[in-house]
């Protein structure tokens, strides 16, 4: 009942046509690729002491601020029980 009319598309017919392609080799590397695999294995080694040390940083600053708001709040409660007395 209330579905809309869609127009209707006039078919085109599709024209494909195959293009040669002449295919040429990739050239051949002439210096060894052993050096750049040290050193890519070396980079990784560093990214990930760099994250680890990072992450070992960022949990002592959450252990920090967890320790710091505990003392916040039993500091609190001594006081305020102080003052009520």
């Amino acid at each position: 009942m209330f579905r809309p009319k869609l127009p209707d598309t006039p078919h085109v017919p599709s024209i494909t046509t195959h293009v040669p392609q002449d295919h040429v080799s990739a050239p051949v590397a002439a210096r060894p690729v052993a050096p750049y695999v040290g050193l890519g294995v070396g980079a990784v080694a560093a990214v990930v002491v760099v994250g680890v040390v990072l992450t070992a940083l960022l949990a002592a600053v959450a252990i920090a601020a967890v320790s710091v708001a505990i003392a916040a709040v039993v500091l609190r409660s001594l006081v305020s029980n102080t003052t009520r007395r």
